[in-house]
């Protein structure tokens, strides 16, 4: 059986990992159609540069950060972004909830979820009891 990335050296994950965490080397095309997340490094960059923008103790939905980067009504391929970030990402990717104003609970994230909510907690924003926070007041609006 043929693996999907060979003749790649690296697997898409890792390439579009490497590529979100600063190299800016070319992704193949072969690699970007394999990566269910990536339309292209163009749509990469512009969600990473939103979600760069997020001040501290601030925070924005899936959504917005779509809507924002120029891609209304993708806030899946943000999360798909976000989800192939590496562990030591410069990106502050615990700034961005969901809709509700909540941390987005998965086992797929590994513990990220409950990492995301002490991150969040330790830049001053608060929960209240249902796990949500208050995003009429905490919402970055640029």
């Amino acid at each position: 059986m043929r693996r999907p990335d060979k003749g790649l050296g690296l697997t898409a994950s890792r390439l579009l990992q490497s590529w979100a965490t600063g190299d800016r080397r070319k992704l193949p095309k072969r690699a970007l159609s394999q990566t269910a997340a990536v339309r292209g490094d163009a749509a990469v960059e512009a969600i990473c540069a939103v979600i760069r923008r997020i001040p501290k103790g601030w925070v924005a939905t899936y959504g917005q950060v779509a809507a924002m980067a120029g891609m209304p009504r993708r806030a899946r391929l943000v999360g798909r972004v976000l989800q192939r970030l590496p562990p030591a990402t410069r990106i502050p990717w615990h700034r961005v909830v969901n809709a509700k104003g909540e941390v987005s609970y998965s086992l797929s994230r590994n513990g990220g979820d409950i990492v995301q909510r002490r991150l969040l907690e330790k830049e001053g924003l608060k929960f209240d009891a249902g796990n949500r926070l208050d995003l009429e007041r905490c919402r970055w609006r640029d």
